[in-house]
């Protein structure tokens, strides 16, 4: 499956549009990661945890598109968007979603 942020695949012209597919993943976050992250936070550096847990829900979010893509019997997406979110009432929850166009190339 090819997946790509651009319109096109160079040299790869799609054949047939099949539709827009998504894919989209929500987590909570761990309190205890959050304390860490803060703590991360006010000496400096990156919160590893957060870039897993980011990492994660993104990896989902594309492969869920991916499978919608496959369904409809496309072996490419293009277009794709990635979108990421802080809902919830106290902002404890991510979601991570993505959006682009099958095609079959």
């Amino acid at each position: 499956m090819i997946v790509t942020t651009t319109p096109t695949i160079e040299g790869r012209p799609a054949r047939e549009y099949l539709g827009i597919v998504t894919g989209e993943v929500i987590v909570g976050a761990n309190v205890f990661r959050d304390l860490f992250a803060s703590i991360t936070d006010i000496v400096g550096g990156r919160s590893g945890k957060y870039e897993q847990v980011l990492q994660r829900a993104r990896k989902e979010a594309l492969a869920e598109m991916e499978s919608e893509a496959e369904r409809l019997g496309g072996n490419a997406v293009i277009g794709v968007d990635i979108d990421y979110e802080v809902i919830g009432q106290s902002g404890s929850m991510l979601m991570v979603s993505c959006s682009g166009t099958a095609v079959l190339v």
